[in-house]
């Protein structure tokens, strides 16, 4: 049982990405099929009680190009229990530098849950307060602003790949993993051969840094191929799937601004790693992020958010 939780948390992060960024990366034909986009939206919505981020001066501006921030939520929902947030991940859009970070925050990440008034494992604040909770824990942890959240079904991933009639890869390693091969070159994937071609880490000598290549090879290419998708019927699929395992507070004007606006961005995106060291304190073990390190990745998502002051407090 453990051993399959590793294995979802391992690509969990890649579902929560390629929703996340299927917002910028559609072309305007999803959009001209505008009642069926604006039916599925509606019934997606989420609404966590404000506005804007306490940590902006005012509202984002669209028009204006603002750098925003989005957080990917991916969540283990259990009938009758809201669950965990098993992944986290948070991407700052800048529409001017045609560019997108992308920073995975380890579940098990100490810090104080917003709210509850203690410390403890960054997943358990949506367990304690939902999404709500899980935002503002984030923002204070990293100490920017969260504008919008993606909240994700940790199932949806394969379907997703097969929603988009499948991707293309060029894979620089041979390897077998879970019964598939993968030859070197170019290869198509399905759902379930994406699935295990981004899980594979332990055979290959680069260990995190060759999966997370094969992750973000998943992910450009559903983003491409999502953007070039001419067939209603896809949309359709795509459109249900949202339907069925995904909550935001991006509303219908939100998503066509973003489309409109900052798809730009995502033709150059940068992946941070939260440097930190395993410890167990009072018998639980806990990721451990130092200040300096905390400290130094805020300082850059402020930058590429282009907010004044750089000096994170937490």
């Amino acid at each position: 049982m453990r051993e399959q939780k590793q294995k979802k948390r391992k690509w969990l992060w890649i579902t929560l990405s390629i929703i996340g960024l299927l917002v910028l990366g559609t072309g305007g034909y999803a959009f001209y099929l505008y009642k069926t986009a604006t039916d599925t939206v509606a019934k997606i919505q989420e609404n966590i009680g404000r506005e804007k981020s306490e940590k902006r001066p005012q509202a984002v501006a669209f028009k204006e190009k603002d750098p925003i921030s989005i957080l990917l939520m991916g969540v283990d929902e259990r009938k009758g229990d809201r669950g965990r947030s098993d992944s986290l991940i948070l991407l700052t859009v800048n529409p001017n530098k045609k560019s997108m970070n992308m920073v995975s925050i380890p579940r098990d990440t100490r810090t104080e849950i917003i709210g509850k008034g203690k410390e403890d494992k960054i997943n358990h604040a949506y367990a304690f307060g939902g999404t709500e909770m899980a935002i503002d824990t984030v923002e204070h942890f990293l100490d920017v602003p969260v504008d919008y959240f993606v909240k994700v079904n940790m199932e949806s991933f394969k379907d997703i790949v097969d929603a988009v009639g499948g991707v293309e890869v060029n894979n620089d390693l041979y390897f077998e993993y879970e019964g598939k091969t993968f030859n070197e070159g170019l290869i198509q994937l399905d759902g379930a051969d994406a699935l295990s071609y981004s899980r594979m880490r332990y055979g290959d000598d680069r260990g995190d840094f060759g999966r997370q290549l094969r992750q973000r090879q998943v992910i450009e290419a559903v983003i491409a191929k999502g953007a070039n998708i001419s067939s209603i019927s896809k949309f359709g699929e795509m459109f249900k799937i949202v339907e069925n395992n995904v909550k935001t507070n991006l509303g219908m004007d939100e998503m066509w601004s973003i489309q409109e606006n900052y798809k730009d961005a995502r033709n150059t995106m940068e992946q941070h790693q939260i440097k930190g060291a395993g410890d167990t304190i009072g018998g639980i073990y806990y990721y451990i992020v130092p200040e300096e390190e905390r400290t130094a990745l805020s300082n850059q998502l402020k930058e590429h958010l282009e907010l004044s002051g750089t000096t994170a407090s937490n």
